[in-house]
């Protein structure tokens, strides 16, 4: 019996009165999460907590501060609440509050003339949406070649370079195999993207005693629970990759087997110089690729690189000559043999060598390129690590332990598998090295064959997909490139003959006019940027404002930053937003934007058209788009509505009138009558976006999900639309999951078990072996065309840049801004050939300093640094340096410093921090904002002493010939700057620059609190 006056304990309290289950929208992981819902007495529902769903393939119940502080995004003060109109002038912030009837008529008006003259007056580009399946076909049913999503300024080398490598990539299309491997690198690795599914690998790694090496010039966040932490200089990991080769094979401590059985190793190249098929692959008569076979090795030969692969079931290239130690590399002579088709079986093809073809001509196979390039003393670790900042003994120590941890593991797990040629395996031989890498080597000019290196780096150990590696997440990997290629021109009834966005297989695919001119308004796909797969967004508004290559009538824009966090050059860029013509006409006459929140960019807006918060309406995560599959199964996930906005009170207690985006756009579809979204009457085809979800077919029986289709719902993958497949999804806590067979989940690219099972679920077209490309023959192509050859060649002013930078083979070369900045100052203008590795030959750097940004773990861009809970943790940023650059500089510890680079200026508050290496300084991106957006007060830190490095950023090199872009696809260079730093000469309170601030209306001063209410209601229960 409990004394008198002891309360009663309710020891197990629920959450909330209800819970709905659905997907996260905080930054990119796209978690499973649980909304708990109680009525607070006033208006109804209200979100009493937020929790991971452990059902969730993605995170397994795993929540992050973001996560958790959704419900501050859902009620944010700086929530849009109805459709705007600018009263003002651009730039000011000056609206006024219209129905969505009138601007929806707007907007209409203003495109449906440029889709009757020209549609591609329309340029068309989004953020950080998660619907690019449903805005990309938008664009091809519009017409406009002018399309792209955010991908050029933050993973295009990434993704290009992975899927012209190996059919994958990075980032979000594979993973470690975080079950068995045992040795992990890091490459530029933030805490943003896939953050709690790698924090759950991470947890595995550590617990069972696996290496973690993190490569990064800041330790943060997973450096910080590193083994070893390799301090690296910015813009240089594709030269410690090269190192880390050049090891590999002077050791021979290679998976030549793998190779061959995998990849193009083995492939003839022709040897031809100044011919046009130079640098081609070999091919017969009926265009099959060609390989030398030659006669099995003798029994007693050692290893090196005259083995050549017999047995594809017993890699071998990893062992050692007779006394224990590594066999010294002796190339295969020419001689007894003949050619044969490359993919041919029970051969034994030569990796090394030259030889003479049938018809008489030169060639080598591709490994004997990689052995002459990376065995050059120029990529020993003596002669890279002064420029890399790493020692010599480090990168020859980790090269041995990455081959160690290949080779000497004898990881094999007992599953017999069939390769895609039909031969059976008893086991499943590993390779447990892991690599992941993410927009610290993708965000420079030189990332594309930074990306590239590093994969030719797991190749070479064998360690992609093979157990202990890097694996493909289904529905990768694909074909190699990717058969779908850009739209070029216009159908009968004006749409595109395909998706505005693709993969260039050759010159003859690029978007440029009869005389080699970009066609686009972001200059995509043309000469200066042949393979920009995702777009060149973050060159749109300076052309656009050019009119280059000619104007444009309309920008419309969704949940793109623009005019400030997502743009370089930031300052002129809001100047270009708002400019005239000498008739006092906007250069950009309209641009419609759409985002939840009040965001910079909107007050550069002429029609605002208001988005919901991620819990208000249906959304699709599709494997059309960007997949949340792990390695072990194919997955895809709704979001449904939790809240009707309608029900919503705004930051001023007015019910809110918004509406997604998507049905927005599948609206204005209907009503411009374009092709897919009408009936032939002219009436709707799509009730809504989460109508088009379900009855949407991409291809016959492919629609936005894959899960519960065919009429019964007893379909995946393909089949017929189902009515209730939302349902389905919703019953099934909102996402769908098919499991790889155990038989099938390594090797995907050659084993005919997964083959057949992504083909019947339509993630490829057929079932025949996707060849790993060591070497890029797409590259050559270019090349060949810069060198004169073919019908498609690049104009005069293109042709050394593509002779340059399209390699067939990785190359390294110092990037742009660091190499023109400093040629200015010397007087040196040397041609796009030069490349400096020698650190010796380089002369003191005008901006000595690199600097980067990072993307913090609790926030995501500036979405979420807007967010009352998460402001807590950071509400303003410093620019962190190491002490001894500190002493260096004159600098003491919070000091307020002027940070210059060849483009601009910056006054912000110095920090010391031990966790970078000296040479670079850096910050936290997104945090700073302009005083008066997102309704924060007007003495917020965020504008006050908050600030943003993109206003040191040129959006052009600073030879001005270039946007600042890698020279193949095109990806923004962010963090190829170089900075000078010297304490201010003033007094300083506040970071600069400065500008007005917007007109939004003000947030309220009094403390932002939520719960109360049901805090209160449940104490009285």
């Amino acid at each position: 019996m409990r004394p008198p006056n002891e309360p009663a304990l309710d020891l197990s309290p629920s959450p909330g009165d209800e819970v709905k289950a659905t997907t996260c929208y905080m930054c990119a992981c796209r978690c499973g999460i649980k909304v708990w819902l109680q009525d607070d007495g006033s208006q109804g529902k209200a979100i009493r907590y937020i929790q991971g769903n452990p059902a969730h393939p993605v995170n397994q119940g795993v929540l992050c501060a973001k996560g958790a502080a959704g419900i501050m995004q859902h009620y944010a003060p700086s929530r849009l609440e109805k459709p705007l109109l600018r009263v003002g002038e651009r730039g000011k912030g000056e609206f006024r509050e219209i129905e969505w009837e009138e601007a929806l008529q707007l907007a209409t008006s203003w495109l449906a003339p440029i889709r009757e003259r020209n549609p591609d007056e329309l340029a068309f580009f989004t953020g950080r949406d998660q619907s690019q399946a449903l805005t990309g076909w938008w664009a091809q049913q519009f017409g406009t070649i002018n399309y792209a999503a955010h991908g050029g300024f933050c993973s295009v080398n990434m993704a290009a370079g992975g899927l012209y490598t190996f059919g994958g990539s990075f980032w979000e299309f594979g993973e470690p195999d975080w079950e068995h491997t045992q040795y992990l690198v890091l490459w530029g690795v933030a805490e943003d993207h896939d953050s709690n599914p790698i924090k759950l690998g991470l947890g595995k790694l550590k617990a069972r005693g696996a290496k973690i090496v993190a490569v990064n010039p800041v330790r943060s966040g997973y450096g910080a629970i590193a083994d070893e932490w390799i301090g690296i200089r910015p813009g240089t990991d594709g030269l410690f990759a090269f190192a880390l080769i050049h090891e590999l094979l002077r050791m021979d401590r290679i998976d030549l087997d793998y190779l061959v059985r995998y990849a193009n190793a083995h492939w003839l190249v022709v040897r031809n110089p100044g011919g046009v098929d130079d640098g081609l692959f070999a091919r017969d008569a009926d265009g099959h690729v060609l390989c030398w076979a030659v006669a099995p090795p003798p029994a007693e030969a050692g290893g090196g690189w005259e083995r050549v692969a017999s047995d594809p079931a017993q890699p071998s290239g990893s062992s050692d000559g007779a006394d224990g130690t590594p066999p010294q590399p002796s190339p295969a002579v020419a001689g007894e043999g003949a050619q044969a088709r490359a993919d041919a079986i029970d051969i034994s093809p030569a990796v090394v060598g030259e030889y003479t073809l049938a018809d008489g001509r030169r060639a080598v196979p591709v490994f004997q390129l990689i052995a002459e390039r990376y065995l050059d003393p120029q990529y020993s670790p003596e002669a890279v690590s002064e420029h890399c900042g790493i020692p010599a003994d480090t990168i020859a120590r980790i090269a041995c332990e990455l081959a160690q941890a290949a080779f000497d593991s004898n990881l094999r797990l007992p599953i017999a598998w069939t390769d895609a040629w039909g031969r059976e395996h008893d086991e499943m031989v590993g390779r447990p090295v892991s690599m992941h890498a993410m927009r610290g080597i993708s965000a420079h000019s030189n990332g594309f064959h930074t990306c590239r290196a590093l994969h030719l780096l797991q190749l070479l150990l064998g360690a992609i997909d093979a157990p202990g590696s890097f694996r493909y997440q289904p529905p990768y990997p694909k074909p190699i490139p990717l058969p779908n290629r850009p739209g070029k021109t216009r159908k009968a009834d004006g749409t595109l003959d395909a998706g505005p966005l693709g993969y260039v297989h050759g010159p003859e695919d690029l978007l440029v006019d009869e005389h080699g001119q970009p066609r686009r308004i972001d200059h995509a796909f043309s000469w200066a940027y042949p393979l920009s797969a995702h777009g060149m967004m973050h060159t749109v508004i300076r052309n656009a404002h050019a009119g280059d290559p000619y104007p444009i009538d309309t920008l419309l824009m969704f949940m793109a930053n623009m005019s400030w966090n997502s743009a370089m050059n930031t300052g002129q860029t809001m100047q270009w937003l708002t400019d005239r013509d000498p008739d006092g006409n906007y250069r950009i006459p309209h641009i419609i934007y759409s985002d939840a929140f009040a965001s910079e960019m909107v007050a550069y807006a002429d029609l605002v058209l208001p988005d919901t918060t991620y819990l208000e309406r249906f959304d699709a995560i599709s494997l059309l788009d960007r997949p949340i599959s792990d390695a072990d199964g194919a997955a895809d996930a709704i979001r449904h509505p939790v809240f009707d906005p309608a029900t919503q009170a705004g930051g001023d207690g007015r019910k809110r009138d918004v509406r997604g985006f998507q049905s927005v756009l599948l609206d204005l579809g209907a009503r411009l009558g374009l092709p897919g979204m009408v009936h032939a009457d002219g009436s709707p085809k799509y009730r809504d976006y989460a109508d088009y979800i379900v009855r949407h077919e991409r291809a016959p029986g492919v629609g936005l999900l894959a899960g519960w289709r065919g009429e019964h719902g007893d379909q995946h993958g393909k089949g017929a639309p189902n009515p209730g497949q939302l349902q389905r999804y919703i019953e099934n806590d909102g996402f769908w999951r098919a499991e790889v067979p155990e038989h099938a989940r390594y090797f995907k690219m050659a084993n005919r078990g997964y083959l057949e099972w992504a083909q019947k679920l339509g993630f490829v077209g057929s079932t025949a072996p996707i060849v790993l490309q060591l070497y890029s023959e797409p590259l050559q192509k270019f090349r060949l065309a810069a060198q004169g050859h073919g019908p498609h060649q690049p104009p005069p002013e293109h042709r050394e840049r593509v002779a340059t930078y399209f390699d067939p083979l990785p190359i390294w070369y110092e990037p742009f801004e660091s190499r023109q900045t400093e040629a200015a100052a010397h007087h040196d203008r040397t041609g796009e050939a030069a490349q400096a590795v020698d650190a010796a030959k380089f002369h003191p750097h005008p901006f000595p300093l690199h600097a980067v940004t990072q993307r913090p773990m609790f926030m995501y861009h500036s979405w979420g640094s807007q967010n009352a809970w998460l402001r807590q943790i950071a509400a303003r940023n410093y620019l962190y340096l190491h002490p001894d650059t500190g002493a260096k500089y004159g600098v003491a510890d919070d000091d307020w410093i002027t940070v210059t680079s060849h483009h601009g200026s910056i006054t912000v508050q110095a920090k010391f921090a031990g966790n970078v290496q000296p040479g670079t300084v850096w910050s936290w991106n997104a945090i700073g904002k302009r005083r008066g957006a997102w309704r924060l007060a007007k003495d917020a830190p965020e504008g006050d002493k908050g600030f943003l490095m993109n206003h040191l950023i040129s959006d052009i090199t600073p030879r001005g010939d270039y946007a600042n872009a890698d020279p193949v696809t095109g990806q923004a260079a962010w963090f190829d700057l170089r900075v000078d730093i010297r304490k201010a000469s003033d007094d300083v309170a506040a970071s600069r620059p400065r500008f007005a601030p917007l007109g939004f209306a003000e947030a309220d001063e009094a403390p932002l609190r939520y719960g109360g209410a049901l805090r209160a209601k449940a104490y009285r229960r």
